[in-house]
């Protein structure tokens, strides 16, 4: 008896000790992954230095217009070309979560740099194919993939907001540098070489912080497959990469071609100004949607009926041959245009049950994605050409890709949450 009386005394006694321990190793214990913190000075550091790799990547892509128009009248080039921005999303990604942030963002701006230099350096189409479209646009998949990686490592209830801050710089980017274009090859003569270095010289001291402060907060993951096979089983991720792609197919058709329309079929002698207007709204467009869907609809609930009203818009495009219809029009679907190219990346990123794959699942839409940005202007070009100039052809399909997209994004609602019409997602 007092045998079993002891034994019990030293259980009692280790389990005191036990706890003891546990207790003091969960009060210094480190913040755990999960737990993210959504705001804070560091979270907001990641906001704005995205909001510099968007101004410098879409940015970049969304003044196209005024390099089509360079283009086509100093080279005598058809109206296509080829947009690399997403194409290397799966290794980037992949990178990123595996703890080689540092390297592959540093990759990418320096294929940025090159791309601009080396494009300053060509004097035939197919060197600035090389330089412009391939160099440069790997970059930007290897810059852009992982900051939007790190940047949803910080949010996830203020996470359409935060990405919609940062997208704002495409907006931004969108007006900087078709104006710095504009402005030395059209204006003062300074001449298209000394054109594109300027914007490399402007694109490397804006990344000096980015390539100080970014900070990936997750831990990396060292093993692990390139490609999340898992996510082939779930519908909602597939029906969002099919609805991205279908928007992105044809959503860039007016950042690449209102310049050449308001040319050639409505006589503007300075198309530039409906770029800026198209780019100007995009900052409205790409704050105002994700608060709203932050605080009370969800971020797909609101990309639906955009999408919807953008295909529609589009189509509405084919009656507008008047100065004032297409002023109108840049407004409207600059506003829309810029709402999609943020809520899109900000629900990209919820696109996986485990935060530690957000890269390779990010880097895996967007990969997919950069097919439709490689054909998208490309068949619209050809669509163009084939019927003598007329538009008709293009605007037709841009729409009717986009609307195919917002159905695409409704498959996605009904396979998160049935028919419940309330439901917040």
């Amino acid at each position: 008896m007092r045998l079993k009386r002891k034994q019990d005394r030293q259980l009692d006694r280790e389990k005191s000790d036990l706890e003891h321990r546990v207790n003091t190793d969960l009060e210094h214990a480190p913040a755990q992954p999960d737990q993210i913190p959504d705001g804070g000075f560091i979270a907001w550091v990641q906001v704005v230095l995205t909001h510099i790799v968007f101004f410098n990547t879409w940015g970049v892509a969304n003044g196209y217009g005024i390099f089509q128009q360079y283009y086509t009248q100093e080279l005598g080039q058809s109206e296509s070309s080829v947009f690399f921005l997403f194409i290397v999303g799966v290794a980037a990604g992949r990178l990123t979560d595996g703890g080689h942030f540092r390297v592959t963002f540093a990759s990418g701006v320096f294929l940025q740099v090159l791309g601009l230099f080396m494009t300053s350096l060509a004097t035939k189409y197919w060197q600035i194919f090389l330089a412009q479209a391939v160099c440069l646009g790997i970059g930007n998949g290897f810059t852009f993939c992982p900051a939007l990686a790190v940047l949803s490592q910080y949010f996830k209830k203020k996470r359409a907001f935060a990405v919609g801050l940062a997208a704002a710089g495409g907006a931004v980017g969108g007006l900087v540098y078709p104006v710095l274009i504009n402005w030395l090859i059209f204006k003062d003569g300074v001449g298209f070489p000394w054109t594109l270095r300027a914007m490399g010289f402007i694109m490397l001291g804006t990344y000096v912080p980015c390539l100080i402060w970014f900070k990936p907060r997750l831990p990396p993951r060292k093993s692990g497959p390139w490609i999340d096979t898992s996510a082939f089983s779930e519908i909602p991720f597939i029906f969002f990469s099919l609805s991205m792609f279908l928007n992105f197919w044809g959503l860039y058709f007016a950042f690449f071609y209102l310049g050449t329309f308001a040319r050639d079929q409505v006589g503007i002698e300075e198309p530039i100004y409906f770029l800026m207007v198209l780019n100007g709204v995009g900052v409205v467009g790409r704050i105002v949607p994700p608060i709203i869907a932050d605080k009370w609809t969800g971020p797909l609930n609101t990309l639906i009926p955009l999408s919807l009203a953008a295909s529609l818009l589009v189509y509405c495009w084919t009656a507008i041959y008047s100065a004032g219809g297409l002023f109108a029009f840049a407004v409207v679907y600059g506003f829309l245009a810029a709402s999609l190219q943020a809520l899109f990346p900000a629900i990209a990123t919820t696109m996986t049950p485990h935060p530690d794959r957000t890269g390779t699942r990010v880097g895996m839409i967007l990969g997919f994605v950069s097919f439709a940005n490689v054909t998208g202007p490309a068949i619209c070009g050809a669509l163009i050409r084939k019927e003598d100039g007329s538009y008709l052809g293009a605007q037709m399909f841009a729409g009717s890709s986009i609307l195919l997209g917002a159905i695409m994004a409704l498959g996605v609602r009904i396979a998160k949450t049935g028919t419940v019409l309330g439901a917040k997602v």
